[in-house]
């Protein structure tokens, strides 16, 4: 006989989970107490935004569900962000929450929230365990959906009682991932639309890579001499000096790849769903028929053909396409010589930063620097702000798995998922980029890094004020500002009040020095950039914007 609890933690544990994010709560004290002699990894979060969050850069970094753990009610709805950012990055991520007693179930009781209607438009499946002799079957159920086709998130109830339970079950078994390929015939197709290209072009983006699939399209695209982007946050899919390599289809595109996506003649999309952002608002390709041959590659049928109409449509995984497409035999006879090249070396002007800029501090010898001193397998991680357009577009990914941002747009996410990042490879660099914005919606999880002696080097890039909507508001409504000023601590006494390292940077010679001595303290640190509100994006200021109209 076993607790419902005790159940929970055996069924994670046979189905591989190594961690799981939570923050306490009564509604799964049984759970918690069942850890208490599992051999599981319990990261204690600050808030279950934060928590929710860990778990999907988890999910992101490994291809393996991230495990997120929340109580009831306002515990839920508090990491329902974390959720959100998962369905939208195709991220396999499993929240379990505490439940109310099922003999209150439908009193508004305390807490009370139906997570079937709450959580229905932005996950995969969303279940309630009665029985606690049903545990082994949703949960490895859960850990099947939120990894099958299309990854995403997965809620499984737990009402309270259930979880103290004593039962007998059967023992759980570790999920079969569903692997899905592409057939012989739409392979041979594939080569007879390349073959007649004159201005073919690949878009890498999605989920459910790994390094070997990473190593197998880039043999594919070298034989081919096709170039390659990757799209918006899915930098890591290809080395960005790799000459075949054209540059990030994402927010603030260069406008010579927006041309060449624009342009091209076929146009083999891989893995991804090419969305509002990497679409640059659906102009890059017409929906539902493109103008450009389309084939496109994704894991779950229901995505082909859903926005855009294919030429080809291709149901695979990543990883199957690209080990069927590595020894493709290319033809005698490359159509667009030169266009790859041309494309490279258009990707390294564009991700070349200015040396000069608005203000005390210039933000492109800043990265210019980090270029240098970074390990190629450093990870990098970001929310949302336009402080971000200068890692991406800057910022040389070289290696898979060393990015971790949403695709979402959703702010807070930098700290939590450099936290996990650091969990999952200790022994590796982890910085994380935001904004003062940004790092405020879920910087109280400094304390964890801290809890946890994660020496992750968060750089803070202070303009005191919401850059990304003050852009806005002065291009559509000049000099009415609104709503987006901002009042801020001083983040590096913040850091060594929470027992971490601070440093700040008020002019641009000031951050080596602050660097290093961040890197040697060996403590979780902050580094905060003071920067011109000015200086909102790399090419124009606020005052460039404003003056447009």
């Amino acid at each position: 006989m076993k607790t419902g609890g005790e159940l929970i933690v055996e069924a994670l544990k046979a189905n591989g989970a190594e961690r799981l994010f939570c923050v306490p709560g009564e509604s799964y004290l049984a759970v918690l107490d069942a850890l208490v002699d599992a051999d599981v990894g319990v990261t204690v979060c600050r808030a279950e935004g934060g928590a929710a969050m860990m778990a999907e850069a988890w999910g992101k970094l490994t291809g393996k569900p991230g495990i997120c753990f929340v109580t009831r009610g306002p515990g839920a709805t508090n990491a329902s962000p974390g959720i959100h950012i998962a369905m939208q990055d195709s991220t396999p991520l499993i929240l379990f929450i505490g439940q109310v007693q099922r003999d209150a179930r439908e009193r508004e009781a305390f807490q009370e929230v139906e997570y079937r209607r709450f959580f229905a438009d932005t996950v995969k499946w969303v279940a309630e365990i009665d029985d606690a002799r049903r545990i082994p079957e949703f949960v490895t159920r859960a850990f099947s959906v939120a990894t099958s086709g299309r990854p995403g998130p997965v809620v499984l109830a737990l009402p309270e009682d259930m979880l103290t339970d004593k039962v007998e079950a059967v023992a759980a078994q570790g999920w079969q991932p569903v692997e899905t390929g592409p057939s012989p015939a739409s392979i041979e197709k594939l080569a007879d639309l390349l073959q007649g290209a004159k201005k073919p072009f690949m878009i890498l983006g999605g989920s459910r890579w790994d390094e070997a699939a990473v190593r197998s399209i880039t043999r594919f695209a070298e034989k081919w001499h096709l170039p390659v982007g990757c799209s918006f946050r899915r930098q890591m899919l290809f080395d960005h000096l790799h000459p075949n390599y054209a540059g990030d289809v994402g927010i603030g595109i260069n406008p010579a790849l927006a041309t060449r996506v624009k342009e091209a003649d076929v146009l083999l999309l891989v893995g991804g769903r090419f969305g509002e952002m990497p679409s640059s608002g659906y102009t890059l390709m017409d929906s539902p028929y493109p103008k450009q041959t389309l084939i496109h590659v994704h894991p779950d049928a229901n995505e082909l053909g859903r926005v855009y109409r294919p030429a080809l449509a291709i149901n695979a995984a990543p990883d199957a396409f690209a080990e069927a497409v590595e020894h493709l035999a290319p033809p005698s006879h490359i159509n667009w010589p030169g266009e790859t090249e041309v494309a490279h070396t258009s990707y390294l002007t564009w991700s070349t930063p200015p040396q000069t800029g608005p203000g005390n501090v210039a933000m492109g010898p800043i990265i210019a620097y980090l270029e240098s001193a970074l390990p190629e397998d450093a990870i990098m991680t970001n929310g949302a702000g336009n402080y971000a357009t200068w890692l991406h577009r800057f910022h040389r990914f070289r290696r898979f798995g060393t990015q971790a941002a949403p695709t979402s747009g959703s702010m807070g996410y930098g700290l939590p998922a450099a936290v996990a990042a650091k969990q999952l490879y200790p022994e590796r660099t982890v910085v994380c980029f935001a904004g003062d914005g940004c790092f405020l919606m879920n910087g109280q999880d400094f304390a964890t890094a801290v809890k946890y002696q994660l020496p992750i080097i968060v750089l803070v890039i202070n303009n005191n004020i919401y850059g990304t909507i003050r852009m806005h508001q002065e291009r559509e409504y000049p000099g009415r500002v609104s709503a987006t000023d901002l009042t801020n601590p001083d983040f590096a006494m913040l850091a060594r009040a929470y027992g971490g390292h601070g440093e700040t940077v008020e002019a641009t010679v000031d951050f080596e020095g602050a660097w290093q001595r961040a890197v040697q303290s060996g403590k979780p640190s902050i580094i905060e950039i003071r920067l011109d509100p000015e200086a909102i994006t790399p090419a124009k200021s606020l005052t460039d914007i404003r003056n447009k109209r």
